[in-house]
């Protein structure tokens, strides 16, 4: 393999994998578990609105709760 290809390969790796990561000051671990964090509380919220669309007295703020924390949980990010 040439440096020209291996340079290419790096960088296609570098983009897709590391760039994002680093624009947020984070390591490619870092930002994976805040993004596995971020997707668990998301599945919460969707599913306290599921249960409170089908029995409306329950989970009334829960979703809206959790929205409002990773919310606030990016904004600080940023």
């Amino acid at each position: 393999m040439s440096d020209t290809t291996t340079h290419a390969a790096r960088s296609i790796v570098a983009r897709v994998f590391t760039d994002h990561p680093a624009s947020v000051d984070e390591s490619y671990f870092g930002h994976m578990r805040f993004a596995f964090g971020f997707s668990f509380w998301l599945a919460v919220a969707a599913g306290a609105a599921l249960v409170h669309a089908l029995i409306p007295a329950v989970c009334e703020t829960t979703a809206s709760r959790i929205l409002a924390r990773l919310n606030a949980r990016i904004a600080d990010r940023h």
